[in-house]
């Protein structure tokens, strides 16, 4: 199977696209990618999203405005990915853009994604799995992170794995995705996959570069590298209960907002230099996610996303980690780091195909191993032969 996967994630900043040849060998699932892009949302796109976003009010207008807004930009996306795949897939997944997890006491009541999944089947004519997270909440469960599903296949301690690139006598590995939050994935042998939401990756640094900087991002961390961590606001920040709840466990930007950052640094009362805040943000991540490898003990860190391309964060990542996890990035194992979660998502649409499920209950805490989405068909699958339409409906007893 050719499936295009696609991922907009918390930062907002545009849509990934890539497009995976899906082989089954036995127990083995083989992935060979056929290419990735990345399209950016343009500015006026990413200020509409961010006026939705809480604790934004908004209307339900501008909630249908921007679902089919979204969609256009989403089913350009997959006709890029159709044209690196060759100029034929088989489907495509569209999870589309999160703009709310509602959450309570812990627990996910709903969440909702936005990206008109009809304008993507039909600009791309095949059928497009959308609304990833639904079915797991309905079982129990966080509705993320769904990407260890990925993460426990490329890992597994037990399997051929991709060659010498990884080391399988390491024990404990953690997968990394830096993105709007830091997520992990601990694999481990003989053990429940775990996985889990550990904080803010770039959310609230692009927040202080929106704020602070005029600037979309403190491009390869360069301004973070020019301050010096505030210990008094790193101390407020690391003192928010998120951090302490124990997995599972899910977050976005329902908290890590640039309010909140506002409201940290009220609470501080005292001016902080942008460069120093920008430090302490880097610092924040970096010690967040330390403390999370260091908990679990794992000798391995393949980390992705965005974050990647943040040198200062990072050097701190690796420092913090010298001597007892190593870390590298999932370029070595033959899965460009800046398209990982698109090829995951394209993992997640083979699994749902299938019937197969995407979600582990160990990582998202449901009741039950959940298939993932639902699908929006667009006319027959290749090589299918449509029956006639019928003319008529007879009710019999």
């Amino acid at each position: 199977m050719k499936i295009v996967g696609l991922m907009s994630g918390t930062s907002y900043d545009g849509v990934d696209v890539a497009a995976a040849e899906f082989t089954r060998d036995g127990e083995t699932l083989r992935l060979r990618p056929l290419g990735h892009h990345g399209l950016d949302f343009p500015d006026d796109l990413r200020a509409e999203i961010g006026a939705l976003l809480p604790p934004a009010a908004t209307t339900i207008e501008a909630v249908c405005r921007l679902d089919n807004r979204l969609g256009e930009v989403f089913a350009e996306a997959a006709a890029v990915g159709v044209e690196l795949a060759g100029g034929r897939v088989d489907a495509v997944v569209s999870p589309g853009q999160t703009v709310f997890h509602w959450v309570e006491a812990g627990r996910v009541r709903g969440t909702l994604q936005l990206g008109a999944p009809a304008r993507v089947a039909a600009r791309v004519g095949v059928p497009v799995l959308h609304d990833l997270r639904s079915a797991d909440v309905a079982a129990g469960g966080q509705g993320a992170p769904l990407v260890p599903a990925f993460d426990a296949l490329l890992l597994d301690p037990g399997g051929p794995g991709p060659g010498p690139a990884l080391n399988r006598a390491a024990g404990k590995r953690a997968a990394l995705n830096l993105g709007g939050i830091a997520n992990l994935t601990v694999v481990a042998p003989g053990a429940p996959v775990l996985g889990y939401d550990v904080g803010p990756a770039n959310a609230l640094l692009d927040a202080a570069a929106r704020r602070l900087l005029g600037r979309p991002c403190d491009l390869d961390g360069a301004r973070a590298a020019a301050g010096r961590v505030h210990p008094g606001l790193l101390e407020l920040l690391l003192a928010e209960p998120y951090y302490a709840a124990p997995p599972p466990k899910s977050t976005g930007k329902e908290l890590f907002h640039g309010g909140y950052l506002d409201g940290k640094l009220a609470a501080l009362g005292e001016p902080v230099a942008a460069d120093d805040v920008l430090a302490t943000l880097t610092e924040l991540t970096a010690r967040t996610v330390a403390a999370e490898c260091d908990r679990f003990a794992v000798t391995e860190v393949v980390a992705a996303g965005g974050g990647v391309r943040n040198a200062t964060l990072r050097a701190r990542l690796a420092a913090l980690g010298q001597g007892r996890w190593r870390l590298r990035t999932t370029d070595e194992l033959g899965v460009p780091a800046q398209a990982k979660e698109a090829y995951a998502f394209a993992l997640l649409g083979w699994l749902s195909w299938h019937g197969l499920p995407g979600a582990i209950p160990s990582v998202t805490g449901a009741s039950r191993a959940a298939v993932l989405g639902s699908w929006t068909p667009s006319g027959p699958a290749y090589g299918a032969v449509p029956p006639a339409p019928p003319r008529r409906l007879v009710v019999t007893a």
